[in-house]
């Protein structure tokens, strides 16, 4: 299954807010849908494929990096659903998101296909590269790569950096400080029914 590339307002209406996504509010649905859907039961198998589309969308992965992350998380030790939080939180242009250099994770992806960042001052164009504590993140030395960054940090203010991460405003720096804790992640999601969806598939 291809990344998705279609009206965002749509998804968002359906499961709600992915600031991933887009920065976009949902507008509620009228009371006469609401009427007429409150007597369905809904079952357990539509709670937990929409949490998995939830993660999904918000990072924008295809179904099957989602499934890859989900496989690579049972394999680690710890909470599965934490950990696999933690490695979707760590990737690069997630990282970027979260410093405000860009508005949406689409957009940060963008960027680093179109080699606008350095890592360690080495040029990296993977948007799925897993950032670890040390790694300083930094704009190519080209006026179009510096004014788009500085574009996008003065339209959309990010309400407040993870604390993982550090930003320098001036010199365009991000820092990775630590790994993401579970705790500190700021994405309402039950990610152990994303789990439960794939329980037959890993």
């Amino acid at each position: 299954m291809s990344r998705y590339r279609g009206p965002r307002v749509k998804i968002i209406r359906r499961l709600g807010s992915l600031p991933g996504l887009t920065g976009r509010a949902s507008k509620p649905k009228s009371s006469y849908i609401d009427r007429s859907t409150s007597n369905k039961k809904i079952s357990q198998y539509r709670i937990r494929l929409e949490e998995k589309q939830k993660l999904r969308f918000h990072y924008g992965l295809t179904e099957r990096q989602l499934l890859k992350y989900v496989r690579i998380a049972r394999k680690t030790k710890g909470s599965t659903g934490q950990v696999l939080l933690q490695l979707l939180e760590m990737r690069l242009d997630n990282t970027i998101f979260c410093l405000g250099m860009a508005p949406t994770i689409p957009s940060a992806r963008q960027l680093v296909n179109h080699r606008h960042i350095f890592i360690n001052n080495y040029t990296v164009n993977v948007p799925s590269y897993n950032c670890e504590p040390g790694d300083i993140i930094t704009i190519k030395n080209k006026e179009k790569s510096q004014l788009i960054i500085t574009k996008n940090i003065n339209s959309f203010q990010k309400l407040e950096i993870p604390n993982h991460l550090n930003f320098n405003s001036i010199k365009l720096q991000g820092f990775v400080n630590q790994t993401i804790r579970s705790e500190s992640i700021d994405l309402k999601i039950n990610e152990l029914l994303v789990v439960e969806y794939y329980s037959r598939q890993v």
